[in-house]
């Protein structure tokens, strides 16, 4: 009998802030990934706002499922090794919503993989980072030393290496020279 996956129920807080920079010729506001949190059931099941003033909005979107694969293991081995391990969060944005006057930015996808957040900005999505709190970092660990294939991958060598043999076995003769006739 196979062990239930390990996970965490989690949700996320997004920003939306004034600009400030060169871009507001373009863009009065920006959306950016505030937080990841401890999922809580006072949170509900939809987003709602949770701070506003003239400078900023906070957002909460509860909910999300984040869960450890086996062989994921790599993944997350590559993100404990960097040197602030994180949340990786996928969000798009949402033009037609009725929680807000515009676009709101909503939040796909929460994952540790560092493979999953290079898998996702490969097919240019919009990905942000945060740091991961402390127990989620030593929860991931104890996962990834359980999981982790203690054999190194060996690289295999090209075929162009090989040596060339006919169908018996013996080396094969290959020129370069044209024949003619």
């Amino acid at each position: 009998m196979n062990d239930p996956r390990p996970e965490l129920s989690v949700a996320v807080v997004m920003r939306r802030e004034r600009n400030t920079t060169e871009m507001r010729r373009w863009q009065d506001w920006r959306w950016v990934l505030a937080d990841v949190v401890p999922h809580e059931e006072g949170f509900g099941v939809s987003a709602r706002l949770l701070y506003k003033d003239e400078r900023e909005e906070r957002w909460l979107h509860p909910g999300y499922t984040v869960t450890l694969y086996g062989d994921d293991a790599e993944g997350y081995q590559l993100n404990l090794s960097s040197s602030a391990p994180c949340w990786f969060v996928l969000w798009r944005m949402e033009e037609e919503t009725t929680l807000s006057e515009g676009p709101i930015a909503r939040p796909e996808v929460v994952s540790l993989s560092y493979v999953d957040a290079g898998r996702w900005l490969d097919a240019q999505e919009t990905v942000e980072q945060v740091p991961a709190p402390a127990a989620v970092i030593e929860w991931l660990q104890a996962f990834v030393a359980r999981h982790q294939d203690s054999e190194p991958k060996r690289r295999r060598r090209p075929e162009s290496f090989r040596s060339l043999t006919d169908r018996f076995g013996n080396p094969a003769l290959i020129s370069t020279e044209k024949h003619r006739g």
